[in-house]
């Protein structure tokens, strides 16, 4: 089983950066991809982006792409969430999310860390 935990999160002014990072245990593999999700208060979860385990190839939703940048150090197992130029509707609790197949479901979500984002 994979468990996966969200770290990093805070409050940060708007156009502050924060980093987030997602730390996996357990078995892993190297074949589907990790994606970060958010949801914000009333809101429905939003894809932010995601990274492809075979190759680190990456991408983002439109309302993130070009602030936001995902990484990943396969030593440490941990995929990395870059934010930068925040904007307070960035606001949200923030999951990674692994799948094995990038044509399945995500089976396994991390616990989620906030990030709030001050006007």
């Amino acid at each position: 089983q994979v468990q996966l935990v969200e770290s990093g999160g805070g409050l940060v002014q708007a156009g502050g950066s924060l980093r987030l990072s997602c730390a996996a245990s357990g078995r892993t593999f190297s074949t589907g991809d990790m994606s970060w999700f958010r949801q914000a208060p009333g809101k429905e979860r939003q894809f932010v982006g995601r990274i492809i385990c075979a190759n680190g190839a990456t991408s983002y939703a439109d309302s993130v792409k070009g602030r936001f940048t995902i990484s990943r150090d396969n030593a440490k197992k941990t995929v990395y969430l870059q934010m930068n130029s925040l904007k307070p509707e960035d606001t949200a609790v923030y999951y990674c999310a692994a799948r094995t197949s990038l044509f399945g479901t995500y089976d396994y979500w991390g616990q989620g860390t906030q990030v709030t984002v001050s006007s």
